[in-house]
């Protein structure tokens, strides 16, 4: 049996945001649309308190490496095609195999 992990490390801009309330209703939008279209699992982990910065961890899982990278991918191209100039991904994927 194969299981495979990734996640993502997303660094967000919101340069329009001009209170932490203006980003949060884009920081929920954004967390939405990446759990029910896209599938994944989202959390805030870093600059809660900042106006402009926030810092999502985003997992997915797949049984096959190869269908773990197309979702990764994916998710990728939407935060790219939303964000085009503002938002930073690092990708670290493995397997289960490789954890225990």
């Amino acid at each position: 049996m194969s299981a495979y992990v990734a996640l993502l490390l997303v660094d967000l801009h919101f340069p329009d945001a001009g209170s932490l309330k203006a980003k949060r209703k884009e920081l929920q939008s954004v967390k939405a649309q990446l759990q029910g279209r896209l599938g994944c699992a989202v959390a805030e982990v870093d600059h809660q308190e900042a106006w402009q910065r926030s810092q999502l961890s985003v997992a997915l899982t797949s049984g096959s490496l190869g269908q773990l990278d197309r979702q990764v991918d994916s998710v990728e191209r939407w935060l790219v095609d939303r964000f085009p100039e503002t938002v930073s991904v690092q990708k670290f994927v493995t397997s289960a195999e490789d954890i225990g």
